[in-house]
């Protein structure tokens, strides 16, 4: 998701960076909490994916504007699906697929964590984990992702999370890369064998 950190407004829209809809728009709207992932953490984390991300299905977890998605898609991602619970969010990433032409993706306005908890009927390449800081949510969502089989093998997962944030990360996660965005830290894990 994206969220708001210390108090600064979302935007109104975020462009894609990279790919075939660079330039692209994407709708903020102005609800509480709503922060999308900086860009040059953006930029940072698809140099990063850039070797895996064509033809991978992508989950965006916490979708908020569904930046991360719609920038996979953007760079080559089979498809995508986003889990969103907030309505007004759900039906503005609707909204810019639809525009987008889109039609290889998803939009499931669902609690993200009861998702989560049923068992995966498909499993995915990347997975992006950004839930609300300080909400407490990322052991409890990397679990589920992890034991439900929401992942294949040698998955990986994009976590955004605050710099201070603690949280446990499953046995078989290992870090690929890590930044620091002022007050936001994005890592990159690789699925392990079990």
């Amino acid at each position: 998701m994206n969220k708001q950190i210390n108090g600064a407004s979302p935007p109104g829209h975020v462009r894609i960076i990279g790919g075939r809809l660079r330039g692209s728009r994407l709708s903020v709207p102005t609800l509480p909490g709503l922060r999308p992932t900086p860009q040059r953490l953006r930029q940072t984390l698809f140099d990063w994916l850039a070797p895996v991300i064509d033809g991978a299905r992508v989950l965006d977890v916490f979708a908020g504007t569904g930046a991360l998605g719609v920038e996979a898609l953007s760079r080559g991602a089979r498809q995508a699906v986003f889990l969103e619970q907030d309505g007004a969010r759900a039906r503005a990433i609707e909204a810019d697929l639809a525009r987008l032409h889109q039609d290889a993706a998803t939009v499931r306005h669902v609690d993200a964590l009861r998702a989560l908890a049923a068992p995966a009927t498909e499993a995915f390449d990347i997975a992006f984990l950004d839930p609300p800081f300080g909400s407490a949510l990322w052991a409890d969502a990397a679990a589920l992702l992890d034991a439900q089989g929401w992942l294949a093998p040698g998955a990986w997962v994009y976590v955004e999370s605050g710099v201070d944030d603690a949280w446990e990360v499953p046995a078989r996660w290992r870090v690929h890369r890590q930044r620091d965005a002022g007050a936001v830290r994005g890592t990159l894990f690789r699925l392990g064998g079990d």
